[in-house]
């Protein structure tokens, strides 16, 4: 039976996000073992990996809604497949650079803001409004399952193969991708307004920041992926250099993001019907900050209970909110509402790397990311100083109906 369209942009999604995660491994793995890369150096390439979340997601969102979205998709995807394959091909001439990995981030960095952003503003016009909040749980769950498994497979197979090769992996997974979202209908490009790309751009900025509920969402996401940036550069080198694990260990612990992200994404719904949207977004940025502080608390043990923690906390502010966003913003934003969020949010991530890294090289590994944990702290404290603090759900305009209420999807 021929797959509807949802099934295969989720397809598309999850082949994509493997090889992702695969190569999530990999990358690090290829910079540490191969070309020996100091602490800084690998904030360096985690934070060029996110630095176009800084220069392009603002106009991203303009640029979603004037050109064809299918095509920005596919588009996306053949050339971070081109971008990986460079680094095999690199390796194999002798060639291979630290300069290199950070270019790779950087091109592969840009591709990523302009598939996201086209490939969360194209999800709703193929899903029905009250099926949003299913599909987006079923969406994180299945990103939290790639997460799992992907870290796993990706160490076992630098194990067997090497780092370098099991790149191959990633972009492969890319070209898969863009076969099944070329088979998708062409949303219509929006023939509205064709005012200046800037005038857009403060439309949306504008919309998000005086929201009510979308600005403290937007600032607490900062503050949480200011804290990713940190892990992002710094876990693959803490294991190795300082717990001393072999690379098939180090796929393994870093699993233990995608198992909280995957228990998160299972009980976001249950979790917030019990306590309410707003009062559980709260109350799961606390405990995100109690995860974070216990990352570098000890040894195997502590990074892999401390991470599944925290990854657990951030997924029921991801999908709650993102939910929120595409329900609540009129259809003509949504693609500058969801760059604006990206702009600020995503953008801490390279800030988080950047900082991590020299700070690790100055005061150690460990003590860097017990001062990341602390910056957790800030999530939670901009919702309980936000006008929803008194409220049990994040309301619509004109409603105390949650948004996010709906039966449970299984994850």
């Amino acid at each position: 039976m021929e797959l509807t369209a949802f099934w295969r942009w989720w397809t598309a999604g999850t082949t994509s996000g493997l090889g992702t995660a695969v190569g999530g491994v990999a990358l690090p793995l290829t910079a540490l073992t191969v070309l020996h890369a100091s602490a800084f150096e690998m904030g360096l390439i985690s934070a060029a990996g996110y630095l176009a979340y800084l220069v392009i997601s603002l106009p991203a969102g303009v640029i979603v809604q004037r050109l064809p979205v299918r095509g920005i998709q596919v588009g996306a995807d053949l050339v971070r497949a081109v971008a990986v394959t460079s680094i095999p091909i690199a390796w194999w001439l002798d060639a291979l650079t630290v300069a290199q990995l950070v270019g790779v981030a950087l091109v592969m960095g840009f591709a990523d803001v302009l598939f996201a952003v086209a490939n969360q503003t194209y999800l709703p016009a193929i899903v029905p409004a009250e099926q949003l909040q299913a599909r987006n749980s079923l969406t994180s769950g299945t990103h939290a399952a790639t997460e799992l498994g992907g870290p796993s497979l990706g160490g076992f197979a630098v194990q067997i193969l090497g780092a370098v090769p099991t790149l191959l992996v990633d972009a492969v997974s890319y070209l898969i991708s863009a076969a099944f979202l070329r088979t998708l209908p062409a949303r219509p490009v929006d023939a509205g307004s064709r005012s200046p790309m800037f005038s857009q751009i403060r439309e949306g900025w504008h919309y998000v920041t005086r929201h009510p509920v979308m600005a403290p969402g937007m600032w607490a996401a900062t503050a949480v992926n200011f804290v990713n940036g940190a892990h992002h550069a710094l876990f693959a080198f803490y294991l190795v250099r300082d717990l001393h694990a072999a690379p098939v260990l180090v796929g393994v612990l870093l699993a233990a993001d995608g198992l909280g992200s995957l228990i998160g994404a299972a009980l976001t719904t249950r979790f917030t019907g019990r306590f309410g949207t707003a009062r559980g977004l709260i109350i799961a940025g606390f405990t995100g900050v109690a995860g974070a502080l216990l990352i570098p608390a000890g040894g195997y043990l502590a990074f892999a209970a401390g991470t599944l923690i925290f990854a657990g906390s951030v997924v029921v502010l991801s999908v709650t909110t993102r939910t929120y966003r595409m329900i609540v913003s009129p259809p003509e934003l949504l693609s500058r509402v969801i760059a604006t969020v990206r702009f600020v949010s995503w953008g801490a991530i390279p800030i988080g790397g950047l900082l991590a890294g020299a700070l690790a090289g100055l005061i150690g590994t460990r003590a860097t990311l017990f001062g990341f944990g602390l910056v957790t702290l800030c999530a939670p404290l901009f919702w309980l100083f936000s006008p929803v603090r008194r409220e049990r759900d994040l309301p619509l305009p004109g409603s105390s109906v949650s948004v996010v209420e709906g039966p449970v999807v299984p994850q």
